[in-house]
């Protein structure tokens, strides 16, 4: 009995469109490529972290319209919250030259946020629609655009007053 319980939930789960391209994005962000020979995966994230600003946030934006989809379809506040964790910590640490990008290929932040969502369906937590919680979704994913942008600039902005001796 319990088997079939789980089994329709996830089928609930896998015939939400918007849940669909959340797993479809995922994997193309954080798993789509494998080095041959061995099981390790990435995707585009750790590759967009390569450009300098533009490329973390561009990592950032796709991660928030991936949060703001599965808080659309009534994953928790406290689930939000995790995730929204988890993207702050790839942001971070993404952003750092050359560790960043070490880090992107290892972290993985939308697949944890991926298998958070699945967890919480499973445990038939989900809710209805949170639009407080959206908004705030955006306005953080927002923030976060601009001050990786502003902290771009101001770095090159830096760079460039270094007279080489």
């Amino acid at each position: 009995m319990a088997r079939s319980s789980a089994t329709t939930q996830r089928a609930d789960y896998q015939n939400i469109p918007d849940l669909r391209w959340v797993d479809r994005i995922t994997r193309v962000m954080d798993s789509r490529f494998r080095i041959p020979g061995t099981n390790f995966r990435f995707g585009l994230d750790p590759i967009l972290g390569l450009i300098p600003g533009l490329g973390d946030a561009t990592s950032l934006a796709i991660s928030g319209a991936l949060i703001y989809y599965m808080a659309k379809h009534g994953v928790s506040r406290k689930v939000v919250i995790m995730m929204l964790g988890n993207v702050a910590l790839d942001a971070t640490f993404g952003s750092i030259p050359i560790l960043g990008n070490v880090f992107d290929f290892l972290f993985k932040a939308n697949t944890r946020n991926i298998r958070l969502l699945k967890r919480h369906y499973e445990e038939k937590k989900y809710q209805g629609k949170g639009t407080g919680l959206l908004v705030g979704i955006a306005l953080f994913i927002f923030g976060a655009i601009g001050l990786i942008i502003y902290g771009t600039y101001k770095l090159i902005g830096y760079l460039m007053t270094i007279q080489i001796a």
